[in-house]
Parts: C-alpha cells; sequence; structure tokens
C-alpha cells in the first residue's frame, strides 16, 4: 500500500469535502485519520471525507461519507453531487448511479468546465413520506437521507445559527440521532435562505444538500438560497409522499494533492 494518500478536494455551493478513489487500495479510514484531513488546521481542511469505493449489482461506485469529527455519516446531499463530478472524472460518464448511506442515487453532470473546473450536478433523493414530517417547537422535524429541523426566523442573516443550532441539535429529548438545524426566511425576490448547523460538522456549514432539500418539501419553496450559491430542488407531491426528488446545485473541484501518510495515520 503506498505511503500516500492521493485527494481532491471538492465544494458543493461551499460545503467542502476531501474526496479519495479507494477502489484500489481498499484503505481503512478510522476516525483519527478522517478527523486529521479534515482539519483545518493541521489537515487538508474540509466539512467531511468521502472515498469513492467499488459496487456491485449493476451500480457504478459506493460513496462512503466521513463527517468531519472522524465517524461515519449519514447521506449527506452536497458530498453526492461532489463525488458525481469526481465519478466524471475518473471517466464513469456524465449520468451515474451509485449506492449512498440511505440507498441508491441517480446523479447526472448537467455541465462541466473543463478550465474552471465547475459544473452543475443534479441529484436524486429520496422519497420523503408526507407522514414522516412532525410539527416539533416551532418547525418541522424530518428525514431526507439525513435528520433535519426546519425553523422559520425573522433576519435570517442576523441570526444565531450557530449558538441556536447548537442547542437545537443536542436536545436528545426531541432528536434522539441528534439533528441538522436549519433556518429559513422568504426573500423578497422569492427565493428561500437557508442557513444550517451541521450535526458532525458541528458549526454553520455554508450549505447542505439534504437540508436544502428538507427545506423545499416543508417550504413548498424550489428556489433557495445557501451562504454558499443557489439550489433548485425539484419534486412531485401526492396525498402521500413528495416523490422523485431532485437537488440541482453548483460543484467545483478545488485542487488535488497528496497526503503524506504519518507513523500515527
Amino acid at each position: 500500500m503506498n505511503d500516500y494518500i492521493d485527494f481532491y478536494k471538492f465544494d458543493g455551493a461551499g460545503n467542502d469535502f476531501v474526496v479519495v478513489d479507494n477502489r484500489h487500495e481498499r484503505r481503512t479510514f478510522d476516525e483519527a485519520l478522517v478527523a486529521r484531513l479534515c482539519h483545518r488546521r493541521f489537515g487538508v481542511g474540509a466539512d467531511g471525507l468521502m472515498t469513492l469505493e467499488a459496487a456491485d449489482d449493476g451500480l457504478d461506485f459506493e460513496m462512503v461519507y466521513y463527517n468531519s469529527d472522524g465517524r461515519i455519516g449519514s447521506m449527506c446531499g452536497n458530498g453526492g453531487r461532489c463525488i458525481s463530478a469526481f465519478a466524471y472524472l475518473l471517466g464513469m460518464g456524465k449520468r451515474l448511479h451509485f449506492k449512498g448511506f440511505d440507498g441508491p442515487h441517480d446523479a447526472e453532470l448537467l455541465s462541466w468546465d473543463n478550465d474552471c473546473r465547475v459544473g452543475i450536478v443534479r441529484l436524486g433523493m429520496r422519497d420523503v413520506a408526507v407522514d414522516g414530517i412532525t410539527r416539533v417547537l416551532d418547525g418541522w422535524s424530518l428525514d431526507t437521507g439525513s435528520p433535519h429541523y426546519v425553523q422559520r426566523v425573522a433576519d435570517l442573516e442576523h441570526f444565531d445559527v450557530v449558538g441556536e443550532g447548537r442547542r437545537l441539535r443536542h436536545r436528545t429529548d426531541l432528536f434522539p440521532q441528534g439533528a441538522n438545524v436549519d433556518f429559513i426566511e422568504d426573500l423578497p425576490d422569492g427565493r428561500l435562505a437557508v442557513r444550517t448547523y451541521e450535526r458532525g460538522v458541528e458549526d454553520e456549514t455554508w450549505a447542505c444538500g439534504t437540508g436544502v432539500t428538507a427545506c423545499a418539501i416543508v417550504s413548498g419553496n424550489r428556489s433557495l438560497l445557501t451562504r454558499g450559491g443557489d439550489f433548485r430542488v425539484d419534486f412531485d407531491t401526492t396525498p402521500s409522499a413528495f416523490s422523485h426528488v431532485m437537488l440541482t446545485g453548483p460543484v467545483a473541484l478545488n485542487f488535488t494533492g497528496k497526503w503524506k501518510i504519518q507513523q500515527n495515520d
């Protein structure tokens, strides 16, 4: 096994990831190694790490996602979009079918600029049952591949997202596994502004794919603005479910590099 890790650094609207092709080396990524890679002072720096693994059953690959604290995470929408762009760069084509934490996903690279290494990726998300959306406190609780709590607030720009998000995220009486916390506000131009505190990162992130999906579903607004950029979330509605949920937004390849394996890695 090599004494270094080849990595790619991607972001999806500022939600950033270290991405590794692990199909051949099958390296084990323990909590300490992931946390070091994601550390913004002593590592590459990222909200999370993803490995692209070999898959069977007609799938192109399997996505394994780790939060920046080193622990295995649930589904990450922006991560799924970024790893799909990565798969395209590995030669897998513009239409992908892969396994995520919550099951199979389809993705499509809608555009890609080789010079700037930026593009737009659309990702199919899981269906959300209507009876899986519950009123909690002043907002809504639902699972879009990761658990979310969504709450409307006034003056979102100056709202204490970190302080209030951390408090709600640890309300284990309401969210036994913890929850990502999204705050929303309607904008004059018709879009929905979203800011998210993410569990596992334990901070505000510039965007959250499962978060904007949750916010679109509970608000009915399909055009959303995060700190990192614009998103579109499309879905069909029936009396029982939100289905054919599609998350569309920007992706960028920031840089590539090699991580030297140290003795404690």
